[in-house]
């Protein structure tokens, strides 16, 4: 027998694809609202048509067109309003919200590490290269910003910390600048994977002289490069600099846990 069939999925990725193939009827209920809402290109803040909403027209009961609502609300496609001028309209999902949402999937089942680095070393790279001489005045300066909050020798255990997060912002303001949107929301989520495990947290908070400065030198001429508009240098420093940011994460991991 071979590996791939000894080998027992994992619980989270088992348990979504079973809800991908047995779709509950308020499920395809709101699957069908929300294709009729793109095809008719409503917007948010657009009212959702009234007989969109009623029970006959999706030949269910009220109870599961409730539910069916209660879906697409909780996915923030949708919110209704009461009162005069009330009803169901259009909404839009953020993507603050919606990296909220991923970061609780994760929540109980948390990706290790390795996982993320193992992403990271394959799209920051990308990203990088995909912003190189693309920037504009305004962007090339809120980016080179996010390094100005570290460049002081930090004067307290607690302000360390605070520098360490604050690289982080680095990477962020860069995946906001991406033309690609879900190659920046990816690496965004990414990032705030690793500011949310304990486990990440609880390495930001061991002192390090010397991180800082290596962190410092790798954005330093990752600006450089991208201000140049070099695209493969940039992609260059970038997977440098995952590989050891990835190397300095799993060994200070085997000390926190040791």
């Amino acid at each position: 027998m071979s590996d791939l069939e000894t080998t027992a999925p994992a619980p989270m990725l088992s348990q979504l694809s079973a809800s991908l193939r047995r779709p509950k009827r308020p499920d395809i209920i709101a699957g069908k609202i929300r294709e009729m809402i793109v095809a008719q290109r409503l917007s948010p803040g657009d009212r959702v048509p009234q007989e969109w909403l009623l029970p006959e027209t999706h030949g269910a009961s009220r109870g599961t067109l409730r539910e069916a609502l209660k879906v697409l609300e909780f996915q923030g496609l949708t919110t209704s309003k009461t009162g005069p001028g009330g009803g169901v309209f259009v909404s839009s999902v953020g993507a603050d919200q919606a990296i909220r949402l991923l970061d609780n999937l994760f929540l109980f089942q948390p990706p290790s590490i390795a996982d993320i680095y193992a992403i990271r070393k394959q799209l920051e790279p990308e990203l990088a290269a995909s912003v190189a001489g693309r920037l504009s005045d305004e962007a090339f300066a809120a980016l080179r910003e996010t390094i100005r909050l570290y460049e002081a020798e930090p004067a307290t255990a607690e302000e360390e910390y605070r520098q360490r997060l604050a690289e982080l912002d680095f990477h962020l303001e860069l995946a906001r600048r991406s033309e690609n949107v879900l190659l920046g929301f990816v690496c965004i989520f990414l990032v705030s994977l690793l500011r949310d495990m304990t486990a990440c947290r609880a390495i930001y908070r061991q002192a390090n002289p010397t991180l800082r400065e290596t962190g410092l030198d790798y954005q330093i001429r990752l600006l450089r490069a991208i201000r140049a508009g070099d695209s493969e240098r940039a992609r260059r420093i970038m997977r440098d600099h995952m590989v050891a940011a990835e190397a300095y994460m799993l060994e200070r991991a085997e000390i926190v846990r040791g």
